[in-house]
């Protein structure tokens, strides 16, 4: 075990976890900006949207960029910082840093060299959304951005589908009509609430069912980004069972029909069912 004492006296270099705002600015913390300004770096998604935030809060910490297409090498640079001793505060443009962004990698690297990684609370649009959705949030799952290809998509929401859990995900305003008639396919009629723009002046909440959400999103306001809060499975017990009827290489083929490759649905199939792999390629293959 790696043990860390965040707060103990020391001069090793740090990683900071900063949020910033998902839109209204007065969501920013006084411990965020006060690190903001201690901190030696900052390193940001997009300079130009943090610059603004550091001119509102009056931070003139140095400010550099980390961003997925330059995070190998922007990676390594703070990381050698960290080890001579700096301390380095990590943002993304809006939100919980290394949620759905490169930043991930970042901590991921500056824990193999035993830095300190510590996390500030604060904003977060998965979470605001969940709270607010009148779904269940004893259990949930955050899923993020669904695969772009039509069949990547299907295939994974085919995976999902018997989750029991609230599935929290999010969406850009071009591929979110598409994607919730893939969700209808795979997961049918349940309910769902979609968030957008939210702590801004037009935030708005709709909320009903999948199908509703389909008509919604012909005539609606679709703008900004989106943040997309479904109902569990209600009848895992019944659904995870659905297979019962048929043969091994129905099964196989039922996913293929889906769009998944033979591998890919044979690895599927020996998981529902809960047998080996090699036995169901037997099967598929004979």
């Amino acid at each position: 075990m790696n043990e860390q004492s965040s707060y103990s006296d020391s001069m090793e270099g740090t990683l900071y976890l900063i949020p910033t705002p998902i839109g209204n600015l007065e969501d920013m913390t006084f411990r965020a900006v006060r690190m903001l300004k201690e901190v030696d770096i900052v390193a940001a998604e997009d300079t130009r949207q943090t610059r603004k935030l550091f001119n509102h809060f009056e931070i003139d910490t140095s400010l550099v960029s980390y961003h997925e297409h330059n995070k190998r090498k922007a990676g390594d640079s703070l990381i050698e910082q960290m080890k001579a001793g700096k301390q380095v505060a990590l943002v993304s443009d809006a939100g919980m840093p290394a949620i759905s962004d490169p930043g991930q990698d970042l901590v991921q690297e500056a824990l193999k060299e035993r830095l300190k990684v510590i996390a500030l609370p604060g904003a977060n649009a998965a979470l605001t959304s969940l709270i607010a959705s009148g779904l269940s949030t004893e259990r949930f799952e955050f899923i993020g951005f669904l695969p772009r290809q039509n069949k990547q998509r299907q295939e994974f929401l085919e995976q999902i589908k018997g989750n029991p859990t609230t599935l929290i995900f999010y969406e850009s305003p071009h591929r979110l009509k598409e994607a919730l008639e893939a969700m209808h396919k795979a997961l049918g009629n349940r309910k769902i609430s979609i968030s957008r723009e939210l702590t801004k002046k037009f935030e708005e909440y709709q909320r009903g069912t999948i199908e509703e959400a389909i008509e919604w999103s012909k005539t609606g306001t679709v703008k900004g980004e989106f943040c997309l809060v479904v109902e569990g499975n209600q009848n895992k017990e019944e659904d995870d069972q659905w297979w019962d009827s048929l043969t091994t290489l129905q099964h196989v083929n039922h996913y293929i029909e889906l769009g998944m490759s033979s591998k890919d649905a044979i690895k599927q199939v020996a998981k529902e069912r809960n047998i080996q792999k090699r036995l169901v390629y037997a099967e598929y293959h004979s």
